[in-house]
């Protein structure tokens, strides 16, 4: 694919919680689409860190997950930042906003340039591979041929995956955290109980921002059961023997929705879960470890062990089909969330693989 890129000046987002703003990237040719769709003037919203060196040799590219945006130094800021593990005065950061999010980049509410528009339920199907050739289109632009380490949780580890199969030659190193080669029956579920949950809200498919906003909320409330475990809510929101109403772990699951919809929009949410159900590495290459075999890069695989969304028994399995892979296992009670949580023990697992590489 080509693209012939210009950049804008930066947006405002009424969605970010960031305080700074992300730079915009206008992509001015269309982007075809796996699917056959094309998607015209395609925006990408970015941040960066640290200085590039000479040589290219220390670009870190980060790429977010379901509801994140291009800031990690706020939403990873155990990992990013001064004096954190990925140092800008030690690394040339990279953190994309994703084709879908409602974080600077274009989605379902951008408008729709032929129906002059916003998409709203309209919006194109979008696969992993779109989200990927949106990141290469950004590299490309920024003149990066290398990255020392491409690194991503969840949904991000699929893009990380993708990216390493279709450009085998740029990351040097790679990590896919709490995140497998292709999506389970069981998240494909989970994600579509929540979409349910939207197409209840009576507003959906109305031409608003603000449409399925209780829809939202209770999507969310579905979703972080997912996120989190048995033993967090355990620990977090067991209540006294008295209790009989406002239990906490009710009070808390309408919190998390109530956060999110200040922040997300419906249209969004729904195309970003079926964006993730799209994840297949093998689709038409002839099979998962035929796939999984193109890539170049050394692998850092990681797992949660109280995951319940993508359980530790996927990344065992992509270590085992992976040219060169290590596996390991982060020791934690917070289920999938544990990639966004327990960053000292991944800052320890990324210092051992990427200090001593004759390990992978």
């Amino acid at each position: 694919m080509s693209l012939s890129l210009a950049m804008s000046t930066p947006q405002k987002n009424v969605y970010a919680l960031q305080a700074v703003e992300p730079n915009i990237l206008h992509c001015t040719e269309p982007l075809v689409l796996e699917s056959g769709d094309v998607l015209h003037d395609v925006r990408i919203a970015y941040h960066t860190w640290g200085t590039l060196n000479a040589n290219q040799s220390n670009v870190v590219w980060i790429c977010h997950a379901l509801t994140g945006n291009s800031n990690a130094a706020d939403w990873w800021n155990g990992l990013v930042g001064a004096g954190r593990y990925l140092d800008p005065d030690e690394y040339f950061i990279i953190c994309a906003n994703i084709i879908g999010s409602c974080y600077g980049s274009t989605s379902p509410l951008s408008v729709n340039p032929n129906a002059k528009v916003p998409y709203y339920q309209h919006f194109p199907t979008v696969t992993i591979r779109d989200v990927v050739q949106g990141h290469i289109a950004l590299r490309k632009h920024l003149g990066i041929e290398s990255i020392h380490l491409l690194v991503g949780g969840s949904m991000g580890g699929q893009q990380v995956l993708e990216w390493a199969i279709i450009e085998p030659h740029i990351p040097q190193n790679i990590a896919i955290l709490a995140a497998g080669a292709a999506i389970s029956p069981w998240a494909v579920g989970l994600n579509a109980t929540q979409r349910m949950a939207i197409e209840a809200d009576a507003t959906w498919g109305m031409p608003l921002a603000t449409a399925a906003q209780h829809g939202l909320a209770t999507a969310r409330a579905v979703g972080m059961l997912s996120y989190r475990s048995y033993e967090s809510f355990a620990e977090r929101q067991s209540d006294a023997d008295h209790v009989l109403d406002q239990r906490r772990a009710d009070t808390y699951l309408r919190y998390q929705g109530e956060k999110l919809v200040r922040r997300f929009d419906a249209y969004s949410y729904y195309t970003l879960t079926k964006i993730m159900d799209t994840h297949n590495v093998g689709r038409g290459r002839g099979g998962v470890a035929n796939a999984l075999a193109q890539i170049q890069a050394n692998a850092i695989v990681v797992g949660v062990s109280s995951d319940i969304l993508f359980p530790p028994s996927e990344q065992e399995t992509l270590v085992e089909t992976l040219p060169r892979a290590t596996l390991h296992i982060i020791d934690s009670i917070y289920g999938h969330d544990g990639f966004l949580i327990e960053f000292e023990q991944l800052s320890c697992i990324f210092n051992e693989c990427l200090q001593a590489p004759q390990l992978l």
